[in-house]
C-alpha cells in the first residue's frame, strides 16, 4: 500500500473508533437505568433521564465503595458537576469500547507482521485483556480505598475537615485505576519483545536496576497526587510484575526472530 493509501485505512479505522466510543459516551450521558416491574418480575432498562444519568449512578456506586465515609464530596462551581458526569461517560464509552478499538487496532497493524507474529498477537489479547481487567480490580477493591483512607487519616489526626471536590475524586479514581490496568500489562509486554526476538530473556535481568527507576517514574507521572506516596502503590506491584515476566521468559518463551 501506498502512504495516502495507509493513511486512508487508518482513517477508516480511527472514525470508527471515534464512533465507538462517541456513543456508549452519549448512551451513559442521556440515560439512566431504571428498575421497572411487571407483576413480581424486575426489569432493569435504560431510561432517559440527563441528570440521574449511568454515569450519575457509577458515580454514586464509585464512591460508596472507595471513599472514606467520614469524607464527603462538594461541587466549588456550577459546572463541575456536569464536566465531571461528561469525563465518567467518557471513560465508561472508552473501557466498553476496548474491544472494537483492540479489533481495529488488530485489523491495521496485521498486514505488516509475519504470520508467526500474527498469531502472537492473537494468542496475548486474552491475557492481556485479563491482566489489565485484574489490575482495575485490584485497584478499586484494594489499594484505592486504602490509599484514600490512608491519606485522609493525616487529615483526621490534624483535627482538620475532611472534602473532596467530584474533580479531584473522579481523576483520583480513574487514573489510578488506569495506572493499575497498564501496569498489569508488563508481563505480556516483555514476554512479548522476548518472544519475537527484539532482546533475550537475560535482557531484563541485566537492566533491573533501570527497570525500578523507569518503573518509579512511571508510577510518578501516572498516579494523581504530589505527595510521592502513592506513585509506591504502583511502582511495588509493577516491580513484582516485572520479577515474574522475566521468570516466565527465562523459562517458557521460545524466540522466533523476525526474517532478515
Amino acid at each position: 500500500m501506498r502512504l495516502l493509501e495507509h493513511i486512508e485505512e487508518l482513517r477508516r479505522r480511527v472514525v470508527k473508533i471515534l464512533i465507538s466510543v462517541m456513543a456508549i459516551t452519549l448512551f451513559t450521558f442521556l440515560f439512566s437505568i431504571q428498575e421497572f416491574r411487571y407483576s413480581d418480575l424486575r426489569i432493569y432498562l435504560p431510561y432517559p433521564d440527563i441528570y440521574n444519568n449511568i454515569s450519575a449512578q457509577f458515580l454514586e456506586k464509585v464512591k460508596e465503595d472507595l471513599l472514606p465515609s467520614y469524607v464527603q464530596i462538594i461541587v466549588t462551581s456550577p459546572g463541575q458537576a456536569v464536566l465531571a458526569q461528561i469525563s465518567t461517560s467518557l471513560f465508561l464509552g472508552i473501557v466498553f469500547s476496548m474491544p472494537v478499538i483492540a479489533y481495529q487496532i488488530g485489523k491495521f497493524v496485521s498486514p505488516a507482521l509475519y504470520p508467526h507474529e500474527r498469531k502472537m498477537v492473537l494468542r496475548i489479547i486474552i491475557p492481556s485483556t485479563i491482566l489489565f481487567s485484574l489490575g482495575c480490580i485490584f485497584s478499586y477493591l484494594i489499594v484505592t480505598p486504602f490509599t484514600l483512607d490512608f491519606l485522609y487519616r493525616y487529615s483526621i489526626a490534624l483535627g482538620a475537615q475532611t472534602f473532596i471536590t467530584i474533580d479531584d475524586f473522579i481523576s483520583f479514581v480513574l487514573l489510578f485505576t488506569l495506572a493499575f490496568g497498564l501496569s498489569f500489562q508488563l508481563p505480556i509486554i516483555m514476554i512479548l519483545l522476548t518472544s519475537i526476538g527484539v532482546v533475550d530473556a537475560q535482557f531484563w535481568k541485566k537492566n533491573f536496576s533501570y527497570a525500578i527507576v523507569a518503573i518509579v517514574i512511571f508510577g510518578a507521572f501516572i498516579t494523581p497526587d504530589t505527595s510521592g506516596i502513592t506513585m509506591w502503590f504502583v511502582a511495588m506491584p509493577m516491580i513484582f510484575l516485572y520479577i515474574i515476566g522475566y521468570l516466565f521468559t527465562r523459562r517458557k518463551v521460545k524466540v522466533n526472530p523476525r526474517p532478515s
